[in-house]
């Protein structure tokens, strides 16, 4: 029979699978049908800038005929709860209705990516002003994994206990020449944050339709094999990273088996370093131990058995 305390740790881990407005922190964690040892968390806490929540995520697994589809994703909006909610519902509608899905993922989500900018611009009436950022991942039969992203947040692999870095920052400094090129310009005032037009803080967006002759929304693409090394993929709004590094991040939930309370882990140091901004954070893992990736827990596994048979000899 279960304790009181165990009781009481599943009613705090049976949390709402949506993400929507009017509360300060939102939950949910899944797992994959196809690969028992893969399984995600995400948690999201509401910043203490005057405006209301702007991240929005997506996170769930898809079965499409034969195959299994891991979709994460993180929209960090500006100015709009609208856009970044747009984002969640047809990003991946688009994406995965692009013919060569299945040929060329890279392609696809490139595509996908313009297709749906260019719709958020053409309905820029009804959807208002400000934009999005976005990382998104795709995982491809547990297997390939393709991320692509848009200005600052951030997405992190951890093979064999290091931090690697699969996203690409976009921000106003580090773009300054396209944009220049473009027409626009980078102010950089005392005591500011670098800004696209004296005005945007991010440098590639979805829609910011007033600014968007300045602002690209071309997205990076990265792909990255699932192998026995891969311990956890983080994606995360700029509002961890603005406190945290890659390899802090990692390091603090390597030893932490459940994917949930790994987000919830990482959000929750991030608001202790008094990160004001809002915070997401997904995190998917990929072992059945508990801080060990595949190999490790083989070696282990190697290493016991050969004392048993050593102690029985």
């Amino acid at each position: 029979m279960a304790s009181g305390r165990e009781i009481l740790h599943k009613m705090k881990e049976k949390v709402q699978e949506k993400v929507g407005l009017g509360s300060t922190a939102e939950s949910g964690k899944g797992k994959s049908t196809a690969s028992k040892n893969i399984k995600h968390g995400y948690h999201l806490v509401e910043g203490k800038s005057l405006h209301p929540m702007e991240d929005y995520v997506v996170a769930e697994f898809k079965h499409v005929g034969d195959s299994e589809l891991g979709l994460f994703a993180i929209f960090d909006g500006h100015l709009s709860q609208v856009i970044p909610d747009y984002l969640k519902s047809h990003l991946f509608d688009n994406i995965l209705n692009e013919p060569d899905f299945w040929i060329e993922p890279e392609n696809a989500i490139r595509k996908g990516y313009r297709i749906t900018d260019q719709d958020i611009l053409e309905k820029a009436v009804d959807l208002g002003q400000g934009g999005s950022t976005a990382v998104t991942a795709i995982l491809i039969n547990g297997q390939k994994l393709v991320i692509v992203n848009v200005d600052d947040s951030r997405a992190v692999i951890c093979k064999n206990g290091e931090a690697k870095q699969l996203s690409v920052d976009h921000e106003p400094t580090t773009e300054k020449e396209s944009i220049e090129n473009r027409g626009g310009f980078v102010s950089n005032f005392p005591g500011d944050v670098a800004r696209v037009d004296g005005q945007l803080a991010v440098a590639r967006a979805f829609g910011d339709k007033s600014l968007k002759e300045h602002l690209s929304s071309e997205p990076d693409v990265t792909v990255e094999i699932i192998d026995d090394d891969t311990e956890l993929l983080i994606l995360a709004s700029d509002g961890l990273w603005k406190v945290m590094t890659n390899q802090e991040a990692v390091d603090a939930i390597r030893n932490v088996k459940d994917a949930w309370s790994a987000a919830k882990l990482l959000t929750d140091e991030a608001v202790m370093r008094n990160s004001t901004d809002d915070i997401s954070c997904i995190v998917v893992t990929f072992y059945s131990g508990i801080g060990f990736s595949n190999n490790v827990q083989a070696h282990f596994v190697m290493h016991i058995l050969s004392y048993q048979k050593l102690s029985h000899t």
